[in-house]
């Protein structure tokens, strides 16, 4: 975030890093308080349908802005390896899976091994967020403005379209699939459709050509082996949020999603 202070890209300010894990048992950092919104269902209870889609509209301004950094200005070009970033992320996804792994989930297994025989020939390299959703983002108190992008723990140099698709992922969940938006009368409620959202994205400056059923299969998988990993947590009962176990059965669900949308 301090590379970012100074870029186009709405960070909050860093005020301290240490990298001593004597203090709190680990690496840390301190960041300015902000003041603002952070809305955690997509479907926006309490907004107004017009406020609804200058909100959506402004995170597809702002992901565009992202992926529009230039990393060398920004003294990030080792922020990231070179060369097929899908290909280095399955890797460490199936390795993820494994080491989760405490039931047997078809689904998932299908989708990791088509993934795998279609990774695609792009070695396109951008700064990406690798969380990039709604409640990831603080807006202005009153104003449908993003102050701040929060949570970069996932970042990385890799494939803008990565973050695209997994961002476009509550189109195709429902809300009881961790929040999406899908089935909901998304013209009354001022909700751009996903083709609308993508052609704000480009017209902010990004570049969604490209932008293909494996890059949604892969967010999914993503979505998959993260609900896995929560449902090991819970059964070991090493989880911290009581809905656990609920959250980890959300695995299977993923996966599914994944291989509708290869068909």
């Amino acid at each position: 975030m301090s590379a970012l202070m100074h870029s186009a890209l709405p960070v909050p300010t860093t005020v301290l890093y240490c990298e001593s894990p004597e203090i709190v048992g680990t690496p840390f950092y301190l960041m300015e308080r902000l003041d603002g919104r952070i809305f955690g269902d997509a479907a926006l209870p309490g907004i107004a349908p017009s406020e609804r889609r200058q909100i959506y509209f402004e995170m597809a301004r702002v992901m565009a802005t992202l992926h529009n950094l230039n990393i060398s200005s920004l003294g990030l070009d080792s922020y990231g390896k070179a060369g097929n970033y899908f290909q280095r992320q399955m890797v460490r996804w199936q390795q993820q899976w494994l080491h989760s792994k405490t039931r047997e989930n078809r689904a998932l297994d299908t989708l990791i091994e088509w993934l795998c025989n279609n990774i695609p020939d792009d070695n396109a390299r951008a700064l990406v967020h690798g969380d990039f959703k709604l409640n990831n983002l603080m807006f202005h108190p009153v104003e449908p403005r993003i102050i701040a992008v929060l949570d970069w723990e996932l970042s990385t140099l890799g494939h803008a379209l990565a973050d695209v698709a997994f961002n476009c992922a509550a189109w195709r969940a429902t809300p009881s699939e961790f929040g999406g938006i899908r089935g909901l009368d998304l013209n009354a409620l001022g909700i751009p459709s996903e083709s609308e959202y993508v052609a704000h994205y480009r017209a902010s400056g990004g570049d969604p050509a490209g932008l293909s059923p494996f890059h949604f299969a892969f967010a999914f998988m993503r979505w998959a082996v993260i609900f896995e990993g929560i449902a090991a947590r819970a059964r070991n009962g090493n989880a911290i949020n009581s809905r656990a176990q609920a959250v980890g059965a959300l695995a299977t669900p993923m996966a599914l999603r994944g291989l509708e949308a290869l068909q």
